[in-house]
């Protein structure tokens, strides 16, 4: 039959040609990554693909994939790239049995996609960061041609001047031989830039372990006794390293050596600019403080807001020994510009930085340097702030300028220019559809509002009167609270809500906003079944 016969010959050049342009990919890949390792491990070909979908992605679609993959959105977004890849890559393979070079020209248009999302990423060095896309794409293209010869030929009902079988002397033998060495080839490939990409970062990590962190000239207080309460299922008061969320752009964290990092102070206003070493940094007098940082990102109870204890060098000295001076005293700059070694930029207000609260150029996080991911060997961190707008990681440049002058990367995106954290309260447990038993249950969590302090938390439970919940010991107005409040549970199905008031007197609003453009805003609540 003519139509069975058709398929079986499609399933054949589709059993060839797939292996074909998924090894060419491969290939292609393998051949990037151990160019990428050899010039600049950040330009790799699927690095910069993902960082130019991620600059191009709207703040709504960022904002979802960090609601619904949380700190693995980078991973979701890497493997989606390698499955389009992966389908296109069988797409091309079947098509270049009849179309050799057509086929090969296509693997190298995806080079010249991946050099030029190098070329328009903000850290670009230039063409070196071009090699990768290219070289990698020239050896798929190779690879392609070359399996695709060897497919067709092993096709036993292509024709011979189709195919070249008679001038090439394939076979289906062939084509598995010649896809075994493209295999093992590819892989070593991988293997070898693998290891010459970690021995990029050889150097940053050698310094991190060696870098013994001063004593601060004025330490955190003691955290005062009751201020983390004995209930299961709180959120520690202090967050542990490992717990701590990360929320950024970069697909490939940083590892800046610390003996070569530099961070220069420049712009509007700046009378005396400066450029700083980590240990012009740390020669200077340190301060240690708790303090609170959220996500602008995290939804009405969402897990995007931690504690630390941050060491740091006060940001506003620094400012104010090149010059600086904020608007409500003369000041020409009202924007502080941070910018990242990966080309992040944040802006932050100059008055706030410079108001009497303890913004800082943070070396250590828990007793110890910053982590990589967050920010190693420096990061800036304002209270009261979204971190959007005052948090750079892996910080190496600020420059003083106007928020009329500038729109840093997120202002870019429609996300607001000034960004102070909203009060919010939010309840650890019982966890939303837990099923506790009746009598006394523990509702409890934590609340925060940031440079302003938590004054209050209050409870209600479906829809009767709002009652104040105890209140654990505060640490200080730039960290969050912890809260706790016994309630006589009854058979049924019930409503657990909960609001804070900050230090001021104002009373956390009911009415719900999302994250954009300026943080979420509403009372959290949970539900819970009493058997």
């Amino acid at each position: 039959m003519p139509g069975v016969s058709s398929f079986r010959t499609f399933l054949s050049r589709a059993a060839l040609g797939a292996p074909a342009g998924l090894l060419a990919a491969f290939t292609a890949l393998a051949v990037a990554e151990l160019v990428a390792g050899a010039v600049r491990p950040a330009a790799g070909p699927v690095t910069v693909v993902g960082g130019a979908v991620i600059d191009r992605t709207p703040a709504g679609v960022k904002d979802f994939a960090i609601r619904t993959f949380g700190e693995n959105d980078k991973t979701v977004l890497q493997l989606g790239i390698l499955a389009v890849l992966a389908l296109l890559a069988v797409a091309l393979g079947v098509f270049s049995l009849s179309h050799r070079r057509a086929g090969a020209a296509g693997v190298l248009l995806f080079g010249i996609v991946g050099a030029a999302a190098a070329l328009s990423r903000p850290d670009s060095t230039g063409i070196g960061d071009v090699l990768p896309s290219v070289l990698g794409a020239l050896a798929g293209a190779l690879t392609l041609y070359l399996l695709a010869s060897a497919a067709a030929a092993a096709q036993p009902t292509a024709a011979p001047e189709e195919t070249g079988a008679g001038r090439d002397g394939w076979s289906r033998r062939g084509f598995l031989a010649a896809a075994g060495v493209t295999t093992v080839t590819a892989a070593s490939a991988a293997t070898l830039g693998r290891f010459l990409a970690g021995r990029h970062g050889h150097g940053a990590v050698a310094s991190r372990e060696s870098l013994v962190l001063p004593r601060a000239a004025s330490p955190a207080p003691a955290l005062p006794a009751g201020v983390q309460l004995k209930v299961p299922g709180i959120s520690s008061f202090t967050t542990p390293r490992a717990d701590f969320y990360r929320v950024d752009t970069a697909l490939t964290v940083p590892r800046v050596d610390a003996a070569t990092w530099r961070l220069r102070i420049h712009g509007k206003g700046v009378i005396r600019p400066r450029t700083y070493t980590l240990d012009e940094l740390l020669a200077r007098p340190l301060i240690e403080r708790d303090i609170t940082l959220t996500c602008v990102s995290n939804e009405v109870g969402g897990p995007y807001t931690g504690t630390a204890r941050w060491l740091g060098v006060p940001l506003a000295g620094l400012l104010t020994e090149t010059g600086v001076r904020p608007p409500s005293r003369g000041g020409t700059a009202d924007q502080l510009v941070a910018r990242s070694v990966d080309g992040m930029t944040l802006g932050s207000p100059v008055e706030e930085v410079m108001d009497g609260r303890d913004a800082l150029l943070a070396v250590g996080m828990n007793g110890e340097p910053l982590p990589f991911d967050h920010g190693f060997p420096v990061r800036m961190l304002v209270p009261g702030l979204y971190g959007y707008v005052s948090a750079c990681k892996w910080i190496t440049d600020i420059e003083l300028t106007t928020f009329d002058a500038y729109d840093p990367y997120w202002v870019k995106r429609r996300w607001a220019r000034k960004a102070p954290v909203k009060t919010q309260a939010r309840i650890d447990t019982p966890k939303p559809f837990a099923r506790p038993s009746a009598g006394t249950v523990t509702v409890a969590g934590v609340a925060w509002a940031p440079h302003r302090g938590v004054s209050r938390v209050e409870i209600r439970v479906d829809d009767g009167p709002w009652q104040d919940a105890d209140l654990a010991a505060q640490a200080g107005i730039d960290t969050w609270r912890q809260w706790s409040y016994r309630w006589q549970a009854t058979p049924g199905g019930h409503t657990i809500t909960v609001r804070a008031t900050d230090g001021t007197g104002q009373a956390q609003t009911e009415q719900r906003a999302p994250t954009m453009p300026d943080g979420a805003s509403g009372w959290h609540s949970v539900f819970v079944t009493v058997p």
